[in-house]
């Protein structure tokens, strides 16, 4: 059966391990971490169990040698460098966790129009609390734009923030007021979150069900599920702390807010287990 059958099961690990401002060597054939001080982790020397872990963020500060990707390979742990708490993607790791059940699942409910349009109307009832009547993709983005731009305006209402519509020019898009700026970096470090979260459980991202063309196009129909409870108070909150002469750089605290954020809410392994739920996918039916 040869190295790869003796893998430890990514149903039996445990999931994500982050680690930052530090380096990762490996000694003795095991993975060490010489850590300084920092909010996640205290400074000293680790063991790291590699084969007991599906995936090792790299956030700032942190280096790895060579031999790290080698002993990381053949054991089937990926391997990812990100922004503090996952606001930043900046690798491709190899898709997959040693088993194609979820990326299968997820081919096969793009492929069959009925699936992809029941997996669309899926996402949809997640988002807005209900399971739409209609069978069609193009009446859905009504309803989905009719009831964001409500979302919107609720929202801004709530942080006490000056609502004008949403704007967005992709060509400048420093040109937008204060609240479309601070919604889009949100949104681009919520994106940036699913991006791990696909990666880590071995989707397809151009396969997506409700945005189209974008070689991204599942991740961003993830990261649109936390639009409304994550993207916008997040960016409003700024705004108003902006307001309060509290911050100067909108984009910079909107990145610190999103990082703490995203490890009170433990939004990465949400957006994995939403996932699996979507395609219906067990680990433990799917691994070997």
């Amino acid at each position: 059966m040869g190295l790869a059958a003796s893998r430890i099961p990514h149903a039996d690990r445990h999931g994500l391990l982050w680690l930052e401002y530090g380096k990762l060597s490996v000694e003795d054939g095991t993975l060490r971490f010489v850590a300084a001080q920092s909010v996640a982790l205290d400074a000293g020397d680790y063991a790291i169990p590699y084969q007991a872990v599906s995936m090792i963020l790299l956030g700032p500060g942190t280096s790895l040698t060579q031999d790290v990707l080698r002993l990381c390979a053949r054991h089937g742990t990926l391997v990812a460098a990100v922004g503090d708490g996952g606001v930043k993607s900046y690798t491709a790791p190899p898709m997959g966790q040693g088993h194609s059940a979820l990326a299968r699942a997820h081919a096969k409910h793009w492929a069959d129009p009925k699936q992809r349009l029941d997996t669309a109307r899926r996402l949809y009832a997640w988002r807005f609390g209900r399971v739409f009547p209609h069978r069609d993709i193009e009446t859905l983005r009504g309803i989905e734009g009719a009831r964001l731009k409500e979302s919107y305006r609720l929202v801004a209402q709530r942080y006490g923030i000056d609502w004008h519509g949403r704007r967005y020019d992709r060509q400048n898009p420093n040109a937008a007021d204060l609240p479309n700026q601070a919604i889009n970096h949100a949104a681009t470090f919520v994106e940036a979150a699913a991006d791990i979260a696909v990666a880590a459980v071995g989707a397809l991202p151009p396969l997506g069900f409700i945005h189209e063309d974008s070689s991204n196009a599942f991740t961003l129909d993830i990261a649109d599920l936390y639009r409304v409870d994550v993207i916008l108070p997040l960016a409003f909150g700024v705004v108003r702390a902006h307001a309060a002469g509290k911050v100067e750089n909108i984009e910079r605290e909107v990145r610190y807010s999103a990082a703490k954020l995203f490890r009170q809410q433990k939004l990465i392994p949400r957006m994995i287990d939403r996932i699996k739920e979507l395609f219906d996918v067990n680990d433990r039916d799917s691994d070997a």
